[in-house]
């Protein structure tokens, strides 16, 4: 602890309790948890209706995947901050509040499910059509085909494409953390940046950054078993 204490000073009195370091790193893996569980389901819907609805996709809509696209379009194309701010209104009609983990959920989830949507069209277009067409001409219904083949041959992607959007979502989560969303951006930020203690801001960074490394790790192994 003497050794804590004389190179992070600042750090130790503030690594539990309210508002502590603890804290932080459960708020934001609580953020980062509940954004991927809804955004996984929300995006997969919206990927394979993307799929199912392209020009070449087994229930072609010209109209419904011009507008789906469109909206995901919009949503992936706002910096987050702004959406942060765009949001508020909905954020506190949907939360009661616009502060806090919780209210960070809701732009958090907004910008997330769009980008995984893009995801997962991204990786089941690399489906073999030959597999495709040789359900077809079995007489399987597009919803089947849909659960047994892309979703089954496409899984390895999947499974890669959602470690990219779980890293992508602990940045976001550091960003929300710096508009009182809590967590370890909030901790940077707040209690780091703005009072001039940097051994809060490195170690604030490098939790984040373990939790990266620990996501990319776990990912990494489950994609190679599914590809093998």
């Amino acid at each position: 602890m003497s050794f804590f204490e004389h190179y992070l000073p600042n750090v130790v009195p503030i690594w539990n309790g309210d508002g502590g370091f603890v804290q932080a790193i459960w708020q934001t893996l609580y953020m980062t948890i509940v954004t991927m569980i809804v955004s996984a389901i929300l995006g997969l819907i919206l990927g394979v209706l993307l799929v199912l609805w392209d020009d070449h996709g087994l229930l072609q809509n010209r109209v419904a995947y011009f507008i789906l696209d469109k909206i995901v379009n919009i949503f992936r194309a706002i910096p987050f901050i702004i959406l942060l701010a765009v949001m508020y209104p909905v954020t506190h009609a949907i939360v009661g509040t616009g502060i806090g983990a919780t209210a960070a959920l809701v732009p958090l989830i907004a910008g997330t499910a769009p980008f995984f949507a893009r995801q997962v069209q991204n990786a089941l277009v690399t489906v073999d059509p030959g597999v495709i067409e040789a359900a077809e001409a079995m007489g399987i219904s597009p919803m089947g085909i849909v659960f047994r083949v892309y979703l089954r041959e496409g899984l390895g992607e999947l499974v890669r494409v959602t470690v990219l959007t779980v890293i992508s979502v602990v940045g976001l989560t550091a960003m929300a953390g710096a508009v009182g969303g809590g967590g370890l951006g909030n901790m940077a930020i707040a209690m780091g940046y703005q009072r001039f203690q940097n051994d809060v801001v490195w170690v604030a960074t490098i939790l984040i950054l373990v939790m990266v490394f620990i996501f990319q790790f776990v990912g990494d192994i489950i994609t190679r078993k599914l590809q093998h």
